[in-house]
């Protein structure tokens, strides 16, 4: 990290001498007054500022120093201060902590001091920056084929890294279109399965006569057309995972079977007269209510039990905050290469539009419509006419709380600012009339990443 320092001093000679107190590895600037030193604070970004508190046009007192250091912390508040005083001036000192300086230095200068402090202050800095990055991470996914930034979908992340070394059965409760499967799969290729089979069968796609023998398999002649001995779903998943999609609607008969074979994990195939021993890890998904199911007698609630070792609960696309537009750039990106459009963006109007749509199809109706979109575009930006959605200019709150809706605008418009600007922090600062800083700190403060998804995700 480049080293940078603001001295402020309104004394030409005391600036010099604190110039050389200072090893070459340091970027040095200089500056005699609030409006000087607020025009470097903006240009250079320093990582430390020493601030004397008698500048013009009040060089006898501290008024403009503290107006100075007021406008610094809110400007760049990951910045350092070191406020410069007089021996006898304990009491600004203490006021100047108070208000958030990071420490003080007391004249006359003294070489070995002066630059004892501010290393001090590097130091800390360095620390905060190392830990806001450690943070970052840590609120990332790095679960393939998942685009995710908001809280709620990061801790099913999270909870999903846990989980799946282990052979634990588990079940993924999530509305239509939410990627039930994608969680799934990252299951497995997350646990100690990965290079053995993933057997995916989706319950209430197949008609319930067949259901029984596309699981359990069965024996030649075990009914007409049988004429060959043939593997089920579960026997072909040996070693790996399997994945019952839609378990909500396995029919109740066949929930009997499918107990028997997770206590025991044998199974017997249709016709069959010895068992076979079967060693799989079974993951289940449903959009449906299964305690609902339980309550009307359609589901049994012993095998709930068996299928809930853990649960996930995947959220709606319109209950993730700030995903939408995340994802639909993501998806842009991705299938515009594949549709040989590369270069496409969001207009204004396509942004509004996404951020404001509930997307009752989480999503899958996303990918439909980011397609169509591609397809449908004119020029090098992609409307909410070419998404099929309506133009919204205004947003539906969900709380009246003012913390809070200001907290979710604040968020909205970084979010919005970084897709716009390509993640250019200098141009996303313009774009909301901020300075870099200053974003930077938003950012930190609501964990939002900095920098573009990959291509992979």
């Amino acid at each position: 990290m480049t080293r940078r320092l603001l001295i402020v001093e309104d004394d030409p000679g005391l600036q010099s001498q604190m110039r050389w107190c200072f090893s070459d590895d340091l970027e040095i600037s200089v500056a005699s007054d609030r409006e000087s030193a607020l025009a470097v604070l903006r240009r250079e970004e320093p990582n430390v500022v020493t601030l004397d508190l008698g500048l013009p046009p009040d060089p006898g007192g501290a008024s403009e120093g503290f107006g100075l250091l007021e406008e610094i912390l809110r400007l760049a508040p990951l910045t350092k201060v070191i406020v410069v005083t007089g021996r006898e001036d304990k009491e600004n000192a203490v006021k100047a902590i108070g208000m958030g300086a990071s420490d003080f230095y007391q004249k006359p200068l003294d070489a070995d001091i002066l630059t004892f402090v501010v290393d001090r202050a590097f130091r800390l800095y360095e620390l905060e920056r190392e830990n806001r990055e450690l943070a970052s991470q840590q609120s990332a996914t790095n679960i393939k084929g998942i685009v995710a930034a908001s809280p709620q979908m990061l801790q099913v992340c999270r909870t999903l890294e846990k989980i799946a070394p282990t052979d634990v059965t588990t079940l993924i409760n999530g509305e239509t279109g939410t990627g039930k499967e994608l969680l799934a799969r990252a299951l497995h290729d997350l646990s100690p399965r990965a290079s053995k089979p993933f057997a995916a069968i989706n319950c209430a796609a197949i008609p319930e006569t067949l259901l029984e023998s596309e699981l359990f398999g069965y024996e030649k002649g075990a009914f007409t057309g049988a004429t060959q001995n043939k593997k089920g779903k579960i026997e072909s998943a040996n070693g790996g995972t399997l994945f019952l999609d839609e378990i909500g609607d396995m029919p109740f008969a066949l929930q009997a079977k499918l107990l028997r074979f997770l206590q025991e994990r044998m199974i017997d195939r249709v016709g069959a007269i010895e068992p076979i021993s079967v060693d799989v890890r079974v993951i289940c998904a449903t959009h449906r209510n299964l305690n609902h199911l339980i309550e009307s007698g359609e589901f049994r609630e012993d095998l709930y039990y068996r299928i809930s070792e853990i649960t996930l609960d995947v959220p709606a696309l319109r209950d993730r905050d700030g995903d939408a537009l995340v994802l639909a750039v993501s998806l842009l990106k991705s299938i515009g290469k594949e549709l040989d459009r590369p270069h496409l963006s969001f207009a204004e109007d396509a942004i509004n539009a996404v951020n404001n749509y509930p997307w009752p199809g989480n999503v899958r109706e996303m990918i439909n419509k980011v397609k169509r979109a591609i397809i449908m575009a004119e020029g090098k930006r992609v409307t909410a006419e070419d998404l099929s959605l309506q133009p919204s200019s205004t947003q539906d709150e969900k709380c009246l709380n003012l913390r809070q809706i200001r907290e979710t605008a604040e968020r909205r418009a970084l979010n919005q600012a970084l897709q716009v600007s390509g993640f250019n922090m200098a141009k996303a600062a313009r774009l909301l009339g901020i300075t870099r800083p200053t974003i930077y700190s938003l950012t930190d403060k609501y964990n939002i990443e900095t920098s573009e998804a990959s291509p992979e995700s």
